[in-house]
């Protein structure tokens, strides 16, 4: 070696720092590739992607064969610059040759490298796992033993090198993923993909109709009055009841309303033989779980009861639809009868309103973890049944009572509380 000319010298030196190079760009891109990206690639039979994922699926092996690779680089490496120092400088050389080498390997074969690979982490991946997998083939039984050592070690500390980590993602992290993910996701589906994720945090009680709105046929009533109900529904599907709402005895599609009229008027017995089973919901199914049962047991609308078997209101499959892709409707006012704005900016709110339908329509953050209604939250925050034009203020948002009725709050005045966001 002391004989070599140093122009071959130099060039074994160049290539010691190439191959340098190579290893730590190839350790940086195999643990900087996205998992679940290279999962996919892998399932479209990418050739790059399924090298490696093979090497990744021992990350032992392969930070034990990239190490090796690259540690007897830089130690030949090294062996070699100090020669070339040596005979250019004399004994000098050796300090001018670490400096030197130590510099040029850290900008050529560290820096640079990791950061191309951090930044393209595919690119330089898939080609090095051509050289990788056939290498650690070859290298097998040096990279056995110096595993066998290490991992020795680790279990020493307690850690089990062979053990994956878990890769499963929770709820929030998909979240996250579907939040940052940008122009790959259009603003739209990643807003029905949020609102997939929402829908176990939601129960049906959240957004079914209450019972004191439900629109349906009493079998008490004449037959005049059950024609009229029938001739001005807008809806598909009424419930049947007698006496009171909480003896539904079964559902009335309206596509059957010519085998229950007849030429002289109502058929009772026909429309009680039209009619389905009612379709009973617990209040507290979440809404992911109820969207599976709608389509298993092939309903459209259910209806809500509590612990006692009392009937609390009606969900329908497009209520819950609704709450993945948004209102049907196109405009606020269509959709929210019970939400007029104000010039002064503030807004006149029905009692009965919905306190979720409220945040969704005015982007507020009234709290849901207790009363549906409006009404429900200002009496249980004021504990009590208070006079008309009583105010309060809840979680930053000022409320005024306008219209009372009985035990019911019928009307609010709601703004913003300006001097809490100050």
């Amino acid at each position: 070696m002391n004989d070599a000319p140093l122009g071959l010298l130099f060039s074994i030196l160049a290539a010691l720092i190439f191959l340098s190079g190579f290893f730590s760009s190839s350790e940086t891109g195999m643990m900087s590739l996205n998992r679940y990206r290279l999962k996919h690639l892998q399932n479209s039979n990418h050739r790059g992607a399924i090298r490696a994922g093979k090497l990744l699926d021992r990350p032992d092996r392969l930070i034990g064969l990239i190490l090796i690779g690259n540690n007897l680089v830089n130690i030949f490496a090294s062996a070699i610059a100090t020669v070339i120092a040596i005979r250019l400088w004399g004994d000098a050389g050796i300090f001018i040759a670490t400096a030197a080498l130590t510099l040029v390997i850290l900008i050529f074969s560290e820096i640079t490298p990791k950061t191309l690979a951090a930044l393209y982490p595919e690119k330089v991946a898939f080609p090095a796992s051509l050289i990788l997998w056939p290498l650690l083939k070859i290298c097998y039984p040096l990279v056995a033993i110096v595993n066998w050592v290490t991992n020795g070690l680790l279990h020493l500390l307690g850690v089990d090198a062979k053990k994956q980590n878990d890769e499963h993602v929770s709820s929030a992290e998909l979240r996250t993923i579907v939040t940052d993910a940008g122009k790959l996701i259009p603003a739209r589906h990643r807003g029905m993909l949020l609102n997939i994720l929402d829908l176990e945090e939601v129960s049906v009680d959240d957004i079914m109709v209450p019972r004191s709105e439900v629109y349906g046929i009493d079998l008490d009533d004449s037959d005049d009055e059950i024609l009229r109900a029938i001739q001005t529904s807008s809806h598909t599907r009424l419930p049947v009841w007698k006496e009171d709402i909480n003896n539904v005895v079964g559902m009335l599609h309206m596509r059957n309303i010519s085998r229950v009229i007849d030429s002289q008027g109502l058929d009772r017995a026909a429309l009680e033989r039209e009619m389905e089973k009612p379709y009973f919901i617990p209040e507290s199914t979440p809404l992911h779980t109820q969207l599976l049962n709608f389509q298993q047991k092939k309903h459209r609308l259910g209806v809500v009861v509590d612990e006692y078997g009392d009937i609390l209101g009606l969900v329908a499959l497009e209520d819950i639809l609704e709450e993945i892709v948004g209102e049907f409707t196109s405009s606020l006012a269509d959709s929210e009868d019970n939400i007029f704005p104000q010039r002064d900016g503030s807004f006149i709110i029905s009692g009965a309103a919905n306190i979720r339908e409220i945040n969704k329509a005015l982007h507020w953050e009234l709290p849901t973890d207790g009363p549906k209604t409006l009404s429900g939250l200002i009496l249980e925050h004021l504990e009590g049944f208070p006079d008309a034009n009583a105010g309060l203020s809840i979680e930053g948002y000022r409320l005024e009572i306008l219209e009372l009725q009985g035990n019911v709050v019928q009307a609010i005045r709601a703004e913003v509380n300006e001097e809490s966001d100050a």
